[in-house]
């Protein structure tokens, strides 16, 4: 009887006016799970209004997802943006709905949107949900998957926004190191806890660029704890040009597969991304504000993004422009003896052994470079994202006059 009066205190005290934004069924599966009242208040500022966030502190989403505006520079090579705009096709997609806006929808450019995920991935129509952007969908899936009970597990290092939303609910993390090669680790994730909520693989991987072979994906997918999520990141997948992990999300597996248009596609600014994997996994991420943010989608963005995605040759060309001028920087690192880990995406790491990554990044600044950040388990270490040819030339002769 006690535990049934517990119950129902805590659902009372978890109303729509002290949860907002918090479906009552959304309550009762987050407090079955071992939510606090204090965690479910957290849970509803990443899914809420401004207001709701500011009275709790700044939710994790924010501060790992879209990165803080960089210090004014000519030569911007330091938040994995892609160097140009969004492909001609999407920008003329773009403009041609603008003058339909003051509709909702014009025309199902929802629909259009998944129908060009399929021909592209050869998913089912019911396996693909639109975001805008990936890291809602990310931050959601910690929610969804792990609990105070639930752990998340993750690479050292990798993209923090994983990570940082579980240590903000109060969600046990577990981070493993990267192999020697700079791959996942996916025995030793595997062996990081007996019964986890979710495993988080970026790949390619941010920061160091570099793909995990899908064999090991499938491995993990294969001998993980029953109920345990396998969640695929693959932002930076159309910089590398290697086999996808979209077969996964079709074959009824417990795999979410996540992509982004602010990479290759030059789309950073309009928020666009999706997530490939079973019906009923999208259901349980949608339930936490009854899916409105897969649902409300900027027309435009929707536009562009559809006639990009389709757009084979030029995602060729992009990719191809992207490996010359990486090519030309680390041959420059090369040649300075500089340790470099190296990549198969739009970003590379550079060493500075002796010199802190956050004092050469400064340094960068007064040659009006800005570089891209470090990681705790490698304070020496600097991401640089790869620009344009012009980008990396400024970036090389910026590196001599630093190391002068």
């Amino acid at each position: 009887m006690s535990q049934a009066i517990s119950r129902r205190q805590l659902l009372a005290q978890t109303s729509p006016e002290t949860s907002p934004g918090l479906p009552g069924e959304a309550r009762e599966d987050l407090l079955d799970r071992g939510y606090s009242r204090r965690q479910l208040l957290r849970i509803a500022a990443v899914f809420s209004s401004v207001s709701v966030a500011a009275s709790v502190g700044r939710p994790a989403w924010a501060s790992g997802g879209v990165p803080d505006p960089a210090p004014e520079a000519k030569t911007r090579i330091g938040a994995n943006e892609c160097w140009t705009g969004p492909m001609l096709p999407g920008q003329a997609a773009a403009a041609a709905i603008i003058s339909a806006s003051n509709r909702y929808s014009p025309k199902d450019q929802r629909g259009d949107f998944i129908k060009a995920v399929m021909q592209v991935e050869a998913v089912p129509y019911d396996h693909v949900a639109p975001w805008p952007g990936s890291s809602d969908p990310l931050s959601r899936a910690v929610v969804t998957f792990c609990s105070p009970t639930k752990a998340l597990i993750t690479a050292d290092p990798t993209f923090e926004l994983a990570g940082r939303t579980a240590d903000w609910l109060g969600a046990p993390v577990k981070r493993v190191p990267l192999k020697p090669d700079y791959t996942h680790d996916v025995k030793a994730m595997l062996a990081a806890d007996p019964s986890p909520g979710l495993y988080y693989i970026c790949t390619p991987n941010n920061p160091t660029g570099t793909v995990t072979a899908l064999a090991d994906i499938e491995w993990l997918v294969a001998n993980k704890p029953a109920g345990s999520i396998v969640l695929v990141d693959e932002a930076y997948t159309h910089f590398a040009g290697v086999p996808t992990a979209s077969y996964l999300a079709k074959a009824d597996k417990d795999v979410i597969v996540m992509r982004t248009f602010s990479k290759i596609f030059g789309m950073a600014g309009m928020r666009m991304g999706y997530v490939m994997t079973r019906p009923d996994i999208i259901t349980k991420l949608m339930r936490y504000d009854g899916g409105m943010q897969s649902g409300a989608l900027p027309i435009p963005s929707l536009a562009c993004a559809t006639a990009s995605l389709t757009a084979a040759d030029l995602i060729a060309a992009r990719r191809k422009e992207m490996q010359q001028a990486r090519g030309m920087a680390l041959e420059h690192l090369k040649k300075r003896k500089l340790k470099v880990i190296g990549s198969d995406a739009n970003m590379f790491m550079v060493d500075w052994k002796t010199r802190p990554a956050k004092d050469m990044q400064a340094a960068f600044r007064t040659q009006d470079v800005e570089i891209g950040r470090s990681w705790q388990i490698w304070p020496t270490v600097s991401r640089v994202t790869v620009g344009s040819m012009e980008d990396m030339t400024a970036f090389c002769a910026a590196l001599d006059k630093v190391r002068t």
